[in-house]
């Protein structure tokens, strides 16, 4: 996980626990436990937060993808465009 001034208030320890929970999962589940966090998540947010929110979320996999195929190489040499890049650090 990255941290951000988004997260500077997160217990991250504790999220890392929960994390490392969700990852020892099989697939369906951890699908499943998405799927179900989206009612909660959709009532906190605005319907225009909602769509960035989902779009942060394919660019992290999009980055992901781009990270697993390209081993050592760096960000440097990445075209997807990371969280730092797009907050300006």
């Amino acid at each position: 996980m990255t941290t951000s001034e988004e997260t500077d208030g997160l217990d991250l320890p504790e999220l890392r626990v929960i994390v490392d929970a969700v990852r020892a999962m099989p697939f369906a589940d951890r699908a499943t436990l998405m799927k179900a966090l989206i009612p909660s998540i959709t009532q906190a947010l605005q319907p225009n937060d909602f769509e960035a929110f989902v779009c942060e979320l394919r660019l992290k996999g999009e980055r992901w993808y781009e990270a697993d195929t390209h081993p050592g190489q760096g960000r440097a040499t990445r075209t997807v465009p990371g969280e730092r890049t797009l907050e300006g650090r």
